[in-house]
Order: C-alpha cells, then structure tokens, then sequence
C-alpha cells in the first residue's frame, strides 16, 4: 500500500470517526483500514487517532496531519486531471484564508457568495484574528495583511493602501468637545490598542512630513482586540485610529465620527501574502485573484472618493 493510500484511508476515518465506516465507503476490509492508519503513525512517529470501543477521535496531532493531508490530497487529484479538464472547468478543494475582522466582515463575506455559485465544489475556511496566523505552519493558502509586512520566504502582493481614520462616538464629542488641532488632543482620551496587554502603546499617531509622530495621550481603557476597540469607541471611551475598511460602516451609520482629518495617520498598506510554491493549484491561484480583486475594487473606489471630497474642499 502506497503512502498516498494510507493517508486516503486515513483522512476518511478522519471524517467519518469511524474505521468500519471508512471501509465500507472505500470498499475494503476494515483490518486493511486499521493496518493503514497503524502503519502511517508509525512512518510518522505518533499518534493520529485516538481509538476506543465506542468512538474514534483525532488526536492533536491527528487534528494537524488531517489539515494538511486533506490539502495534499486534493493537490495530488487536481494533478492527475491536469490535462483532462479544461482551465475553466469547476474548482474542486479547499481554501483556507486569514484577514482582518473588517475586511472579512464589510468586503469578503458579502461577495463570497458569487464565488461559491461559480464554483459549487469549491470550500472556502475564513480565518479573523487579530493575531497574526503563521501561514505555513497553519495550513494557509493565503492570508491580507493590513499594515507592514516582514515575513521572509512569502510571496508579498501589494493591493493598496488604505487610510487611517481617527473617530469618536457621538457621545463622547458632546462630553468632551471635537478636537480641531493637535493641541486639542491634550483635553482628549485616547482608547489604546496593544497586542499584548501589559505593554504601553505608542500614542496618537500623525503624518509629518515622510515619517509618522506620536504623540503621548491620556486613556484609561486599553484593549487588545479590533472588536474591543471599536466597541470601546462607540461607548464613548475616547478616540481610536483603525483603517477606514474596519470604520467605514460604523461612521455611515452614526455610531462614530471622523475627526481631525486635517492631521491624519500615515496610511496602511494591504497585502496578499502567500507560500512560495512553483504550481500553485488552481482553486488557491483563482480565490486569491477573486480576493485581490475585491479588496483593490474597495480601496480604489475609497481612494477616488477621498479624492473628490479633498477636491470639494479646495473649491
């Protein structure tokens, strides 16, 4: 039995929690199914599954080896129809991708729809953290970065870049007064935002000039998640700064305010980064230009509208 059969048999054991099942829906003997899983979790040097009278359930690193094998294997059969099916012809597979909140929130999700009724085999895993994934070790196809990127030995693919608002609630101007100048900021609270809670943000952020100034600001509430912090906002805690993609659709229903848009933060790049890999399968190489698509179509349209408006002001 060859490697790539025992990790089939495996990954439908996987699937079904069931060794008598998988057999009978591969048709073999069900010592054929056991023997195979024994034998790849020898080859590997663990245990993949855990095996009692009753159930069977993937291990922790069962749970690691079946992602990946589930990928593998649907790399292995879309090479073998290379050139049997046309480039057009229907996806077949899994996606698994990253990105913000926003991002998944007010552009991808609303579109995902079209994708899946072009492709109706094609399965699509959508990750929002705030914490930035490790793209190789976790399995991902692809992952839209917002902000700086230095990840060596991925694939960057520059999107655009997308402004930084600073917004208040409502609530909190009518407390505290709408801050016009930078001087302004010292009768204010910021909301500070932290990776890891225990450290001490940089403060309010500015564009001077070719590099970024920050300026220490008072604030009693600090969080560490892209929810937290615009929920912090809108309670009327103090200002915060995120990408307009995250604020857009807060501000144009009235739950926050734009301010201080004669100073604003620099502007964040986005970025499609991915795995180097010669042949990417096609299902990974058509979502990722669906996805560079949809972004570029958003920040293309934000960028002419914040054209307009600046060219409104001149007037």
């Amino acid at each position: 039995m060859n490697p790539f059969d025992r990790m089939q048999i495996f990954a439908r054991v996987a699937e079904l929690a069931s060794f008598t099942q998988a057999a009978q829906v591969l048709g073999i003997p069900k010592a054929n199914a056991s023997l195979a899983v024994q034998q790849l979790e020898a080859q590997l040097g663990t245990r993949l599954l855990h095996r009692t009278t009753r159930r069977v359930q993937l291990t922790q690193d069962g749970q690691v080896y079946y992602e990946r094998c589930k990928d593998l294997l649907a790399d292995v059969e879309e090479l073998q129809t290379l050139f049997t099916h046309p480039e057009g012809a229907d996806l077949q597979g899994r996606v698994r991708i990253d990105m913000s909140t926003g991002i998944a929130r007010q552009l991808v999700l609303p579109r995902l729809p079209e994708l899946l009724q072009r492709h109706a085999l094609l399965q699509v895993e959508l990750s929002s953290t705030d914490r930035r994934v490790d793209l190789v070790r976790e399995g991902f196809d692809c992952v839209i970065r917002v902000g700086p990127v230095a990840e060596p030995g991925l694939v960057a693919r520059p999107l655009g870049v997308v402004r930084v608002a600073t917004c208040a609630s409502p609530g909190y101007l009518a407390r505290k007064g709408t801050p016009r100048t930078l001087a302004d900021l010292a009768q204010h609270e910021l909301v500070h935002y932290v990776s890891t809670l225990g450290t001490r943000s940089a403060g309010f952020e500015v564009q001077d000039g070719d590099s970024p100034q920050f300026h220490p600001m008072d604030g009693r509430v600090t969080v560490n998640s892209a929810e937290a912090y615009l929920g912090a906002c809108a309670a009327g805690l103090g200002l915060i700064q995120a990408p307009l993609l995250g604020v857009r659709e807060l501000i144009d229903k009235g739950l926050l305010v734009e301010v201080l848009q004669d100073h604003p933060a620099p502007s964040m790049p986005v970025t499609l980064l991915y795995a180097h890999r010669r042949h990417l399968p096609q299902r990974v190489r058509v979502v990722m230009d669906w996805l560079a698509a949809v972004v570029q179509e958003h920040l293309q349209r934000e960028a002419a509208a914040a054209a307009q408006q600046a060219s409104l002001s001149i007037q």
